[in-house]
């Protein structure tokens, strides 16, 4: 999963924009940035080209992002062959802004709409949707519902929904961003490298079978579990009564029940290479081809 956001960057002297890209791998997460002046088609599609220099075009990957037109046009341009989904957070803006009065007996309603897994749940919340307001239902059927909703994604996007991971980042980079552009990147540099550390060091202490999120959540499902009526079929397949819904489960031992990118030992490899920090400038040693480049100010 690939999130993209464009934030802006009101440094002293200059203004301009931070492009971000976030990765998730498994249950950690990287981040890359690019400085530039403005956030257009040419902009966008200079840095999706970079990017595919730099992490190439893989098996089932996917962008997901806001709705920006020049984003949904780079990525077409530069990766014909990827998907592109809408962060559903900015989507759900989109409906409060453009249908005021119904977004507060919707907001529950669209969420559970989007993160549903079967035909029939996901029917039954549109029908709500309608009957509150049908202006909505045809705002996301225009959307495409394969841009949003987990149910018609035609890969799996697993828990990755939205672009907020992004968004996390520009809110812990409201102060830096007025700073001189190097200095911004020297915050950036120390934050990535306290929270690489940190989660670094959580992941080694964690003796859980699942990373302490997951593990809290399969203890959770254990203990409402317990609630529901299961009557065995065979020794791994049973039949499970939750609330006068039938669901077919197989047997599975807690370590199944999560891939393994959300094990202790994933996490570890995803931090394991440290952002190292920087000597002073005195004692930088600059390839003359680097020191020669000459470096013009935005116009």
């Amino acid at each position: 999963m690939r999130g993209m956001k464009g934030a802006a960057m009101a440094a002293r002297f200059w203004r301009g924009l931070v492009l971000e890209k976030k990765k998730r791998e498994g249950a950690g997460q990287k981040s890359r940035a690019y400085i530039i002046d403005s956030e257009n088609d040419v902009v966008w599609t200079w840095f999706f080209e970079q990017f595919k220099i730099a992490y190439g075009d893989r098996e089932n990957m996917c962008i997901f992002s806001d709705r920006n037109e020049s984003i949904i046009k780079s990525v077409s341009r530069v990766y014909p062959d990827v998907l592109h989904f809408a962060c559903i957070w900015h989507l759900w803006n989109n409906v409060y802004k453009k249908f005021k009065k119904s977004h507060a007996k919707l907001n529950e309603i669209y969420f559970s709409m989007e993160k549903a897994y079967t035909q029939a749940e996901f029917d039954s919340l549109m029908e709500k949707v309608e009957k509150v307001d049908i202006r909505v239902k045809e705002y996301l059927e225009l959307a495409g519902y394969e841009k949003w909703a987990r149910l018609y994604a035609p890969v799996n996007r697993g828990w990755t929904m939205t672009s907020n991971i992004a968004e996390s980042i520009n809110a812990a980079l409201v102060s830096a961003r007025e700073l001189p552009i190097y200095d911004f990147l020297e915050e950036v540099r120390k934050m990535f490298g306290r929270w690489n550390c940190s989660n670094h060091k959580e992941a080694t202490q964690t003796y859980t079978t699942l990373g302490k999120k997951y593990q809290e959540m399969l203890t959770l499902n254990e203990a409402m579990s317990t609630c529901m009526t299961v009557v065995p079929s065979t020794e791994y397949l049973h039949m499970v009564n939750d609330g006068g819904k039938h669901y077919i489960n197989k047997f599975l031992m807690p370590e199944e029940y999560c891939s393994n990118y959300y094990k202790p030992n994933s996490v570890v490899m995803t931090y394991n290479l440290p952002v190292y920090p920087l000597p002073d400038k005195n004692d930088w040693n600059i390839p003359a081809h680097v020191a020669e480049e000459v470096v013009l100010p935005p116009t």
